[in-house]
């Protein structure tokens, strides 16, 4: 009797667990899911390219300026040349902000397209 019993109840557990797993692998295998987990595997790797390729990009500069250096030294070239101050004219008319010309005089920009030329 308890022989029975045993076999019976260690049936009863596997077809539970054989179920379970069945039940599991088919909503792993449905569309939706399948689309979630592509999505992810490919955000993953976007990520971890996008990862490498800035490291790569520092590696560059790094070596870049390295390299600029040692072109400076061998050609006894300054390493750090003063600029001209940037030139900034404005895209669009701004007469509350007018360009100095001298100490006296500002000029405007008008940029009106309906405007005879």
């Amino acid at each position: 009797m308890f022989r029975r019993t045993f076999w019976f109840t260690t049936g009863v557990a596997a077809g539970v667990w054989a179920t379970t797993k069945v039940n599991r692998k088919l909503k792993q295998l449905t569309p939706e899911s399948l689309a979630v987990t592509a999505a992810n595997k490919a955000l993953d790797a976007g990520q971890r390219i996008k990862e490498r390729a800035v490291g790569f990009a520092l590696d560059v500069r790094d070596n870049m300026a390295q390299r600029e250096a040692e072109l400076g030294d061998a050609l006894g070239i300054d390493a750090n040349p003063e600029l001209p101050a940037p030139r900034r004219l404005p895209a669009i008319e701004n007469r509350s902000n007018p360009i100095p010309v001298d100490d006296t005089t500002y000029q405007t920009y008008s940029y009106n397209r309906n405007e005879d030329h």
